[in-house]
């Protein structure tokens, strides 16, 4: 494995909880938190400088989700705001480890925490190596080293 341990980059992503999104008691229905993890993830990688539609349409690759888990910390309701705070835990040659917090302005209560497992993958579900430029950019996160511009 070749991760680092020691403080990864975070990225942060706004939103507001919309009425769609809760039950009939106004509280968030459980997997729209899955749904604002994928929020998180493509606000990460454009945060770290490239867009994953980028990685689908230069490079044929797609990061699929193997594994999802979500912990509920507290409800969201409709027309709360939330933060949904990205970090990359984990770095390997086939598989991308992503962590998230999900909290609530202004208090920020931590409303939830996951993690997702995914695989580098072709268009026909093979698993690929991530390619160099990806690599760096993601190992950067995972190590808290700053973007270069």
């Amino acid at each position: 494995m070749d991760s680092v341990h020691s403080q990864p980059y975070w990225s942060s992503a706004r939103l507001r909880v919309r009425y769609a999104e809760t039950d009939q008691m106004g509280v968030v229905y459980h997997s729209n938190h899955f749904i604002w993890f994928e929020i998180g993830r493509t606000e990460f990688c454009r945060q770290r400088g490239f867009a994953y539609r980028q990685m689908e349409q230069e490079d044929g690759l797609y990061i699929i989700v193997a594994e999802a888990r979500c912990r509920y910390k507290a409800p969201a309701h409709y027309d709360d705001e939330l933060i949904v705070r990205t970090c990359l835990r984990e770095s390997r040659k086939r598989v991308l480890v992503f962590g998230y917090e999900i909290y609530r302005e202004p208090e920020l209560e931590l409303i939830a925490e996951g993690e997702t497992v995914h695989v580098i993958t072709d268009k026909d579900g093979r698993p690929r190596a991530l390619p160099d430029k990806y690599r760096e950019l993601f190992m950067s996160a995972v190590t808290g080293t700053p973007r270069s511009e």
